[in-house]
């Protein structure tokens, strides 16, 4: 190895830090200002993400284009000052997919509408809740946290690949790491903050599927014969590498959150009797 190789790591890695510092203190500024300013952010970091998607699929640039269109159809009406987030919403995400299928006969096209609109859509409506501020910043920065956690005990102590043929670098004590560290987050906000117990709870399998996550959009990188799905982040690649946790974290976050009005809603739907089985 030369000098130049480990000088070229730490310039890498003191770039990752402060850009990743910035990610996050960026988005907790649009977290706590919510309405137009988080829909505007959180629509355009889902049409920026179909394009990474559609990038890995091998679609051509119009296509590309065509279904960024189609997506953001669904994601204009979720404004503030349109309809706003709201349950029929996942009807128009599933529109969107069903037509980028006919019009394309891809079904890993209609896949990524699924995938990068459902998560905006999410976390439009965890942010929308009384208590949304909390509740947005438990659902995104758990994968921070799991991240963190993965990412130090892992380089700590080493040990057995997890998936050696589609991440090499991730070990199961980073595995581990990431899920004690989300858990101990969500204990800090329930305990600090009155986090509901249920989201307490669900915090550390929470952890299990963001990392899940990362899996699968590293597969979908290797599938793809690329290191990183873009390059609008300096260090850290395109937004999807840097999201691959949340997009499968948020929508069952926000069903978590949402639980209660859920089961209200079904309440008034079923008979007494059937409601019992449910409950």
């Amino acid at each position: 190895m030369t000098a130049a190789q480990p000088n070229g790591r730490r310039q890498e890695l003191a770039t990752r830090t402060v850009v990743g510092f910035a990610l996050v203190g960026f988005a907790l500024a649009i977290l706590w200002s919510g309405g137009f300013a988080f829909w505007l952010i959180t629509t355009i970091i889902g049409i920026v993400m179909l394009g990474e998607w559609s990038n890995l699929a091998g679609a051509d640039a119009a296509t590309a284009r065509r279904m960024q269109f189609t997506l953001s159809v669904p994601l204009a009406i979720m404004c503030p000052l349109a309809a706003g987030p709201q349950f029929f919403a996942l009807g128009l995400i599933a529109a969107a997919a069903v037509f980028t299928l006919v019009s394309t006969k891809r079904r890993v096209l209609a896949l990524g509408i699924i995938y990068t609109g459902l998560p905006v859509l999410a976390l439009l409506l965890i942010r929308k809740q009384p208590d949304g501020l909390l509740f947005a910043i438990w659902a995104m920065a758990l994968v921070w946290m799991c991240d963190i956690g993965a990412f130090f005990v892992g380089r700590a102590f080493g040990g057995p690949r997890l998936a050696p043929m589609i991440s090499p670098n991730k070990t199961w004590a980073g595995f581990i790491g990431g899920i004690i560290a989300a858990g101990a987050f969500g204990a800090v906000l329930h305990f600090g903050w009155g986090l509901p117990l249920r989201l307490t709870l669900a915090t550390p399998l929470l952890a299990v599927v963001a990392q899940a996550g990362d899996l699968y959009e590293s597969w979908l990188k290797r599938q793809a014969g690329v290191k990183d799905s873009g390059t609008i982040l300096p260090g850290h690649g395109g937004l999807m590498d840097r999201l691959d946790g949340l997009m499968p974290v948020a929508p069952i976050a926000a069903f978590l959150v949402m639980l209660p009005e859920i089961r209200n809603m079904a309440s008034g739907l079923l008979p007494g009797w059937a409601w019992g089985l449910t409950a």
